[in-house]
């Protein structure tokens, strides 16, 4: 890749990690990954996101640190050449942006929830959560479209945003023993997480499953206290 353009502050596992690195990817940016320690957070973390001290932050250059990941992407788009993560029209942008957020301020709570939320008497919390994670992952079936990706033919903000439904997803559902996607409920999704993973770019940047299935199994009982994921 040539000399690093840009250093990316990470950790393993993390599909936060993950989007920041594909599209890093997708343009064709030398980057340095540093993989920080959560439980032992680096003056480098601590310096660079001093408001949140969480990752991904990109350092470029002698600018001020980027952080928050759907933040890092639109930087990352704009400030370098290669093929645009974004649609260049703008009602195509605003929607991209758009159900990126959906997915990070509605999709994430239910989603998590669904399997690392311990029901009450009867499970109707846990049934609550996986209801709401279905009726959000319909509306999400409903962007493709019939579309590969989407954006169309080809992977962009909303497929980046989510990625951890084709490659996370799988580990979470082993571990605890629930299901939420299928090919008889969500075909395309299916179908798109199958193309997003395939993906060359992609490939290069996917944690291996067997060490996310290792590395979540024993933070099991931790996740089950977390009101939300991290991002």
């Amino acid at each position: 890749m040539g000399e690093p353009a840009a250093k990316l502050i990470g950790t393993f596992g993390s599909g936060f990690s993950h989007r920041v690195e594909v599209t890093l990817r997708l343009k064709g940016v030398p980057y340095e990954l540093v993989l920080e320690d959560l439980r032992n957070k680096s003056d480098l973390l601590l310096t660079h996101n001093p408001v949140h001290k969480m990752i991904p932050v990109l350092l470029h250059g002698d600018r001020p640190a980027i952080c928050e990941s759907l933040v890092i992407i639109e930087y990352v788009d704009e400030a370098f050449a290669g093929p645009s993560i974004l649609p260049t029209d703008p009602h195509k942008r605003a929607e991209a942006r758009f159900w990126a957020r959906f997915i990070d301020e509605k999709f994430a709570r239910p989603f998590w929830m669904s399997f690392w939320s311990t029901a009450d008497v009867g499970g109707k919390v846990h049934e609550d959560f996986v209801n709401e994670a279905k009726g959000n992952l319909l509306l999400l079936e409903g962007q493709l479209n019939g579309n590969s990706f989407f954006g169309g033919d080809t992977i962009g903000l909303v497929d980046i945003a989510a990625a951890g439904l084709a490659h996370w997803l799988g580990v979470f559902e082993e571990i605890c023993g629930v299901t939420l996607v299928t090919n008889e409920e969500f075909p395309g999704l299916t179908r798109w997480a199958k193309a997003y993973i395939e993906d060359e770019h992609v490939k290069q940047c996917l944690p291996e499953r067997g060490q996310l299935v290792a590395m979540f199994s024993a933070c099991r009982e931790m996740f089950r206290g977390m009101p939300t994921a991290p991002k």
